[in-house]
């Protein structure tokens, strides 16, 4: 098969096939190519839309009706012959349809590359130039195919609505902030009531200025226990006063606050069927969002699946880890992963531990949504229980312990509640040491010794 058209062709001297490692040689010359194989049926394509399907279906590893057609007429004629393939899994098909026998090796392979090199010379009555240009209309609709229609591609989807949503998220934040503080010249006291973000720009929206807050009605926004406390609160409200202008414009900005939180929901919700439909094991690992982070800062799912676990446990905190290796300190535990819900179930102690097993688990659900054929979510929900199990274990370690067989329940000593009364002894107090007052009859006899003999010397000296 060629891009531009069908053709079939008969090897003449199948020995010199034999040779791998010094096939080439027979292809250096269209003289030498003509040796070793022969023309033998030539179909043309009938426009540029029908060579695109042929590509498309060979791609695919599918068999076309056009080449159905030419394969039963060589079947009619040369029934006990070999069909050399160069994709196996078409020589598969071809084989299981058309009962044809089909060879495919290394010595095929060197032989394909032998004919795409002498193509011109043996097919001939056509002009290269006319050739090349043929094939670069058929490379451009053959790409701009695979663009349009490639499965890789839907993560795109994914990796521009976490995008957007952080964006929408920043956004909203600096909007809501800025209509706190507007409106809280006028009302200071409804922020400290009211603390949520989108029922305080409902309720600025539908009353306006303070002072319609004694008759209007907003139960339909806020619980009635609120409702009186603001009520109440705007009576004696210490706010400056504004001008109908101002309400005007502090209305609006609240308006562009509820439609992006709308928005910004259904965005989510966007998301949330995606992400369970490309990757429902990832989702059901780490959660829809830190899923759609992580494919985003891949680029793809698919280059997701080609790294290890313990990139994707530091994926996101690469500024940290390049810091810690420059200086000599302690590396990071987690990046993007350490949103997941299991990871913030766990203590300070454990978050490393569990990260690290995290990222085992999810690496290989990410491989198994990119490259696997089947689409459920067993797989994740399997392996969250093994870390949620590896968790309770790692939190209850300080109560269990191992036996010698099984696990068991630490068993500690009953407390019993002993009542003693101890009196205060004061011969602490003193750092001087303890001299008996009554002296001993022996050291007494010593000094009354010492004495005499003392008197005996001083006797003989003065005579």
């Amino acid at each position: 098969q060629f891009v531009l058209w069908f053709f079939s062709l008969q090897v003449l001297n199948e020995k010199k096939l034999q040779e791998v490692d010094s096939l080439w040689k027979e292809f250096e010359t269209p003289e030498k190519a003509n040796k070793i194989v022969k023309l033998k049926h030539f179909e043309k394509f009938q426009d540029t839309t029908e060579a695109l399907a042929a590509s498309t279906a060979l791609v695919e590893g599918k068999l076309s009706k056009n080449l159905k057609k030419i394969l039963k007429k060589i079947v009619a004629k040369d029934a006990h012959e070999q069909l050399a393939v160069a994709d196996a899994k078409l020589g598969g098909v071809i084989k299981e349809k058309l009962n044809l026998s089909c060879i495919h090796s290394p010595m095929v392979t060197e032989l394909m590359r032998g004919i795409r090199s002498q193509i011109e010379g043996l097919i001939t009555g056509l002009p290269s130039r006319e050739m090349a240009a043929m094939c670069l209309g058929l490379a451009h609709s053959l790409s701009r195919y695979k663009l349009k229609f490639s499965p890789d591609k839907v993560d795109t989807m994914i990796i521009q609505a976490i995008s957007l949503l952080d964006d929408l998220d920043k956004e909203l934040n600096n909007y809501i902030m800025r209509c706190r503080e507007w409106y809280g010249w006028h009302f200071p006291e409804l922020g400290k009531i009211i603390t949520d973000n989108l029922m305080y720009c409902k309720c600025v929206r539908k009353v306006g200025d303070r002072s319609n807050f004694a008759s209007s009605d907003v139960s339909d926004i806020l619980p009635e226990e609120i409702e009186e406390d603001v009520k109440a609160a705007a009576e004696i409200s210490m706010g400056t006063e504004v001008s109908e202008e101002d309400i005007n414009n502090i209305i609006h900005l609240c308006d562009q606050v509820i439609e992006i939180s709308e928005y910004r929901t259904q965005l989510y919700d966007y998301l949330k069927n995606r992400m369970m439909a490309i990757a429902p094991n990832l989702t059901v690992m780490v959660g829809e969002l830190v899923g759609a982070r992580l494919i985003a800062h891949a680029g793809s799912l698919l280059n997701l699946a080609k790294h290890p676990a313990s990139t994707v446990q530091l994926l996101g905190a690469e500024k940290a880890l390049f810091r810690a290796l420059k200086t000599k300190r302690d590396t990071p535990k987690f990046g993007l992963i350490y949103h997941a819900s299991l990871v913030g179930q766990s203590n300070t102690k454990n978050k490393g531990k569990i990260s690290r097993m995290l990222a085992a688990k999810t690496a290989l659900t990410i491989r198994y949504d990119a490259l696997g054929e089947n689409t459920s979510a067993e797989m994740g929900a399997e392996n969250r229980l093994k870390v949620e199990t590896r968790l309770r274990l790692l939190e209850e370690r300080g109560i269990r312990r191992i036996s010698g067989t099984g696990k068991a329940l630490a068993k500690t000593d009953k407390y019993q509640n002993k009542s003693e009364v101890k009196v205060y002894d004061p011969s602490g107090d003193s750092t001087l040491p303890v001299v008996s007052k009554k002296r001993k009859i022996q050291e007494v006899d010593e000094q009354d010794t010492g004495v005499a003999v003392k008197a005996k010397k001083f006797k003989a000296e003065m005579k």
